[in-house]
């Protein structure tokens, strides 16, 4: 939260006392009058239908509930995990090819970046697709990922969801 607040022009002041308790206060600009004008919609590509399979792990449900019926919607078969050890324990189990894993980065239990390693062994065909609403380089300077991973800001839309995956399902292997 901190990172999307920050990038939005915004603070967030906390005060603790002990023994009374804490307030964070979420400060974000004013909109300048009149609605902002919605970006112009970037179009996905629309293939037939998609072949692939996405392990989408994910523990916010409503952002999970969102990709997934995003990709379904689009044709993907998806393996759901609430966090890294449902990933592992899906992706040791599914018979079949797992294209891609799309995690988040920051999860209870067990980091985007740590879960990537573990499947990475299970799994070293898979491409890895990282999603937080961290920056790109704010997870980099805390040591969250390397340099060189793909990365898809949250928020997204579901039209960017599906260029990215498209994207990184189409990428040669470097």
């Amino acid at each position: 939260m901190y990172g999307i607040v920050k990038q939005s022009g915004g603070d967030i002041w906390v005060y603790s006392e002990p023994g009374v308790g804490t307030t964070f206060k979420v400060y974000l600009p004013r909109s300048a009058g009149a609605q902002a004008e919605e970006a112009p919609s970037v179009e996905a590509p629309k293939p037939e239908k998609a072949s692939e399979t996405v392990l989408v792990v994910e523990d916010e449900p409503s952002v999970r509930v969102l990709v997934c019926s995003t990709l379904r919607a689009r044709g993907y078969t998806v393996l759901e995990a609430t966090r890294g050890s449902e990933a592992i324990q899906l992706a040791a189990e599914h018979t079949g090819h797992i294209d891609l894993v799309l995690t988040d980065l920051v999860m209870p239990g067990m980091s985007g970046s740590q879960l990537a390693k573990e499947l990475a062994i299970l799994r070293p065909d898979s491409k890895l697709l990282y999603m937080s609403g961290y920056t790109d380089d704010v997870a980099i300077r805390h040591g969250l990922v390397t340099s060189s991973f793909a990365y898809l800001q949250k928020p997204f839309t579901p039209s960017t969801l599906l260029i990215k995956v498209r994207e990184m399902l189409e990428a040669v292997p470097v």
